[in-house]
């Protein structure tokens, strides 16, 4: 998930005041963690200026009023998704799944023939790009997986990419990023230019939805953690809590997985060690 840069409002009539965009800059931080700068303010008036016009609202502040009405849940996620645009795309940072094959998948199947659980979190999984990365990885290392007690979790903060990520269905040229050696066989898509991943692969893992600044609901611990470009996006107060938040879910000797923009900091950082390229495990005393 990312916050695109600046773009020059559409001129269509609905002005956005400085102190309607400090409105909904402060909705936008206060639920869903987003820190939006003063620069922002035309992406944020050009995207929602042609969404109320379609709903026929004149003035910013009525639109507000229906973030708090009887539908807030339905338009704050068309918010959410008006402010944010997702990118990803099959094995992005490809060091990042070397590492799961070669160190960190290995003892965590080992654990997992002798009886163990295993957990792995895609946390802003966007439209599931990377879990079904890791759950490739995960078959082609053990076929059987489905025998054990491994689990793949993806989580966003936003229902619609959920949805997709559900669907698992893609632009066929988004799959010429897979390594070939993966030998993934691609179901039809609903259209000519779409394909669909797996069955195989679909049911290893499972998607909900999960805003990253509230208190995370799992009972059990993951052993590993990908929760990449999306950080960066908040403010570092905000940083610090999620850094903390996805240590205390860690189990010692787990794995969390960063952007490349993305720095560890805050009390989190005692207990995370660095072992590659924004990849950390956790060691706490």
């Amino acid at each position: 998930m990312s916050i695109p840069g600046p773009v020059t409002p559409a001129s269509d009539g609905i002005n956005l005041s400085d102190q309607d965009f400090e409105a909904i800059a402060k909705f936008a931080y206060k639920h869903f963690g987003l820190a939006m700068s003063p620069s922002k303010k035309p992406l944020v008036s050009s995207r929602l200026s042609r969404k109320l016009r379609k709903q026929n609202i004149r003035v910013f502040k009525d639109y507000l009023k229906r973030l708090e009405g009887p539908n807030a849940d339905q338009e704050r996620s068309e918010l959410l998704s008006l402010l944010t645009t997702n990118v990803t795309q099959f094995f992005r940072e490809p060091h990042h799944f070397e590492t799961m094959r070669n160190d960190v998948l290995p003892p965590l199947i080992e654990k997992a023939k002798k009886g163990g659980r295993v957990r792995i979190w895609s946390a802003g999984c966007s439209i599931g790009q990377e879990p079904y990365t890791i759950a490739a990885v995960l078959h082609d290392m053990c076929p059987d997986a489905d025998r054990y007690d491994i689990k793949i979790l993806g989580t966003d903060i936003d229902p619609v990419v959920v949805r997709t990520a559900e669907e698992a269905q893609y632009p066929r040229e988004d799959f010429d990023g897979i390594p070939k050696t993966y030998k993934i066989q691609l179901e039809p898509g609903s259209k000519p230019e779409t394909a669909r991943i797996p069955q195989h692969l679909r049911k290893k893992v499972t998607f909900g939805v999960l805003n990253l600044i509230e208190p995370f609901p799992f009972k059990g611990k993951f052993d590993a953690i990908f929760c990449r470009n999306v950080a960066i996006y908040f403010d570092n107060p905000t940083q610090q809590k999620v850094w903390q938040a996805f240590q205390r879910v860690l189990n010692p000797g787990g794995y969390l997985f960063i952007g490349h923009s993305e720095r560890m900091s805050g009390p989190a950082a005692q207990y995370m060690k660095t072992v590659g390229i924004t990849t950390y495990v956790n060691t706490p005393g």
